[in-house]
């Protein structure tokens, strides 16, 4: 009975009442609890492997952050953000000038800083009209925008009218009978537009009849008209193209769908203008009486001044001389008296003729001949040959 080996059930029991062994105990401590090891060890994975950076979500495509990359390596490595989200692309820029940006400026979506709303060098005018007279078949100015190189509104006021308006072209002009109500008269308009324009380039199109209508004018080197500088630089084939047609060439939009509003107008002008400003600026030359320093206007006065004294003392002395010069000559005598060339207006002598037609002088010779000729009048054989008729004057 002594080699009887024990039951299952007290070997178990053996088994479970025995000490782990030192080396168990150590390797347990070096093993993670049963909690630690359900979670993934993200953080030192990804501190163990750096180089390695998990795909990025689609909101942050664009956006990368500092965990994927150390802190500037974009800018180190001469990298760059997307072209959408710092300038635009290629196809929008024309001669140094975003097409969108100016598209923006048209219909009025952009806003403007404190700098941008100043007059500055560059202004864009435009003006509309209502009818009046018979049938409102004559134009009558209505309504002044202008605009700066921005598109900012420098001037956009109604004018009053001296006349019936018969036909306010609302269609067109955008005008209604209530805009009067607070409209402004004409010469104070005028005033305010002379004021901005001066010493400023004014762009328009077709700005003669503007200027017609506010009755000013500007020197030729100080306006810019699209319509003319559209034709004169082969933008487009015809000499008098209209403003909706250029725009829609050149920018790919429409403007006069409907009512007309002038602020619109000014600013599609300033567009297109910018659009071809560096191409249409190389032929200008500029007023050489506003760049004359302040020597040289000197010395060209006094050079002129000197000369024009020249001439007067000149002149002068050639009248006193030629006066002199009657003075001492003998006077000449003219029969009949009077002057050389001048009629006495006392008679009018006539020729004889006699019976062969030929003229004879009715004077005779020696000096009692010249003072008393007319007593020998009908003596002789001179009588049956011809006569001669004295008429006196009356």
């Amino acid at each position: 009975m002594s080699n009887q080996q024990p039951t299952p059930k007290a070997a178990l029991t053996k088994a479970s009442t025995q000490k782990p062994s030192s080396n168990w105990l150590t390797l347990k401590t070096t093993l993670p609890s049963s909690k630690k090891t359900t979670d993934p060890p993200r953080k030192r994975r990804k501190v163990s492997h750096s180089s390695v950076s998990p795909a990025p979500s689609t909101a942050s495509a664009y956006a990368p952050t500092e965990t994927s990359f150390a802190r500037g390596a974009i800018r180190e490595a001469g990298a760059a953000a997307p072209s959408s989200a710092v300038s635009a692309p290629a196809s929008d820029m024309r001669n140094g000038e975003s097409l969108s940006a100016l598209r923006k400026m048209i219909s009025g979506e952009l806003e403007y800083s404190s700098s941008h709303q100043q007059p500055g060098k560059y202004l864009a005018l435009d003006c509309e009209m209502v009818g009046v007279g018979p049938e409102g078949s004559e134009s009558s100015l209505a309504r002044v925008s202008l605009v700066n190189f921005y598109g900012a509104v420098q001037l956009d006021v109604f004018v009053q009218q001296r006349e019936r308006v018969a036909d306010y072209r609302t269609q067109y002009s955008g005008i209604r009978p209530s805009d009067m109500v607070n409209a402004r008269p004409f010469a104070e308009v005028q005033k305010q537009v002379a004021d901005l324009i001066k010493d400023r380039i004014l762009v328009g199109h077709a700005v003669h009849n503007d200027f017609k209508a506010l009755l000013l004018s500007l020197p030729h080197h100080q306006t810019r008209d699209t319509q003319i500088y559209a034709y004169k630089h082969k933008v487009t084939r015809s000499r008098r193209i209209a403003l909706r047609n250029l725009v829609k060439q050149e920018l790919g939009i429409s403007i006069q769908g409907g009512e007309h509003s002038s602020v619109t107008d000014a600013r599609a002008t300033m567009a297109v203008y910018r659009l071809h400003r560096k191409e249409w600026e190389k032929g200008q030359r500029p007023d050489r009486t506003h760049h004359l320093t302040a020597s040289t206007s000197k010395s060209a006065s006094i050079a002129t001044a000197t000369a024009t004294e020249e001439i007067v003392a000149t002149t002068e002395s050639t009248a006193i001389k030629k006066k002199r010069k009657r003075a001492s000559a003998e006077p000449e005598e003219f029969p009949g008296g009077g002057r050389k060339g001048i009629s006495s207006g006392l008679s009018i002598i006539t020729k004889r003729r006699d019976a062969g037609g030929r003229g004879k002088t009715a004077s005779g010779s020696g000096a009692s001949q010249k003072q008393s000729w007319w007593k020998s009048l009908g003596d002789g054989p001179s009588k049956t040959k011809g006569s001669l008729s004295l008429k006196m004057a009356r």
